[in-house]
């Protein structure tokens, strides 16, 4: 009986070794879905401090201030590069100088820092006394025809340069006629 016994205890032994030795397989489970890679996270924001705050301040007011100069410049060109033609020895306005000058009166009306300054000229013939009386009554023309559309009198100046300054060299009819006019030169008030 002891043999058996020591059998006995031998085979506990052994089977307890296979046991302990073996692989125990995990236990089985319903496979779960791979969590979705998380999205980017947004970049952190700057944290703003006085100055950051006043410099962004400071570019926004900048970026404003250029856009509004260059819708006054644009402006500013529309009215300077239309000139106010007149006929030989007069300064009556045409059917087409009051056009112009009533979309000059329409740009003045809008843009209150606008000031004129109606510069009249003539062509090179008859006397420089003459043609200086002649260029300021166009460039008054002008200016009471601005007046009566509701722009304020103290925005506006005239002056008369009768010959002195013309837009076309020449003595043919063509370079006397681009002479004869008014034009305008645009200043801002502040």
């Amino acid at each position: 009986m002891k043999h058996i016994a020591k059998l006995a205890i031998i085979s506990c032994a052994v089977c307890l070794a296979i046991v302990g030795c073996s692989k125990k397989e995990p236990p089985k489970t319903e496979p779960t879905a791979e969590p979705a890679p998380a999205a980017e996270a947004p970049a952190p924001q700057p944290v703003l401090n006085a100055d950051s705050l006043a410099a962004e301040q400071a570019r926004l007011e900048a970026e404003r201030l250029e856009a509004e100069r260059a819708r006054l410049e644009a402006l500013i060109n529309q009215i300077m590069s239309e000139d106010v033609y007149f006929d030989f020895d007069r300064f009556e306005l045409t059917e087409k100088a009051k056009e112009l000058l009533a979309q000059v009166g329409e740009l003045l009306i809008k843009e209150k820092r606008f000031t004129l300054t109606i510069e009249g000229h003539t062509d090179a013939r008859g006397t420089e006394d003459y043609n200086f009386t002649l260029g300021a009554k166009r460039a008054m023309k002008v200016k009471e025809f601005l007046a009566a559309y509701g722009i304020e009198n103290e925005r506006m100046e005239s002056v008369s340069y009768g010959k002195e300054a013309p837009k076309a060299q020449g003595e043919t009819e063509e370079a006397y006629s681009q002479n004869r006019r008014a034009n305008f030169r645009v200043n801002i008030k502040q």
